[in-house]
């Protein structure tokens, strides 16, 4: 073999070979959600969901939760204002006004699902969650209503706890807005959402799978409403 055909036979065998690409790894990178990774990702909130409300439906709170709660409860008061600034993000409004600055930047359908996450958050969290889980707040469910238990900051002691309205509220938004922000920016609403959850926790106001179950459902709704834009050909999402 001569050395110029050794050398070529090295070339080729050094030349990268393209990695087959997959619809996760579009969305990935921002382009056109994949309808088929947005379906997974909905199931795979759906059984999230589930394993919750199975771990929740008896109404009471077992004890690896009940030590979450507590340690993430316990953390300094300094801590207050800016976990109670982030829990805000979990708000009704908060959608509507993403939705609004959706619209100014002329993404209209976007807009119009980030609208749709109010309605559709009131109708599975009060009509179909509440209806099938009821487990009280950690001030009852937790402390049975000694305040002495735990750090109630501004929070009610009783009520129907599971899941989360805030958690669906946050979750539904990061969902949504992932693949239609710069690869910069993704990852700031996914960590809102999460301050967000953490946050209820530590005001006090719901124990860990409240959270938990409520992400997954704001992660069916996102995923649902990204699969309907995907449905009604969008024009894509800014790389």
């Amino acid at each position: 073999m001569s050395a110029e055909t050794a050398s070529a036979s090295s070339t080729d065998d050094e030349a990268p070979v393209e990695r087959r690409r997959s619809p996760l790894d579009e969305y990935a990178e921002g382009r056109e959600p994949a309808a088929g990774v947005l379906m997974v990702l909905a199931v795979a909130a759906v059984m999230v969901f589930v394993a919750c409300a199975l771990a929740a439906a008896d109404g009471t709170v077992g004890g690896p939760e009940r030590h979450v709660f507590h340690w993430i409860n316990g953390w300094p008061d300094s801590l207050q204002p800016l976990l109670w600034v982030f829990q805000l993000a979990g708000v009704l409004v908060v959608p509507l006004i993403a939705a609004v600055l959706a619209f100014w930047r002329g993404r209209r359908r976007l807009a119009m699902a980030l609208a749709a996450v109010v309605p559709l958050k009131l109708l599975l969290e009060h009509g179909v969650v509440k209806q099938l889980v009821h487990r009280e707040r950690p001030g009852t469910a937790i402390c049975h209503l000694d305040q002495t238990c735990a750090r109630f900051r501004g929070v009610p002691l009783e009520g129907p706890s599971f899941v989360s309205g805030h958690a669906i509220i946050a979750w539904a938004v990061a969902t949504l807005l992932w693949p239609h922000l710069p690869r910069r920016w993704r990852g700031v609403p996914v960590a809102v959402a999460l301050v967000n959850s953490v946050a209820r926790i530590y005001l006090g106001a719901h124990s860990p799978l409240d959270l938990v179950g409520g992400a997954a459902v704001g992660v069916v709704i996102g995923s649902g409403l990204l699969l309907a834009l995907h449905a009604l050909n969008d024009d894509g999402v800014r790389p």
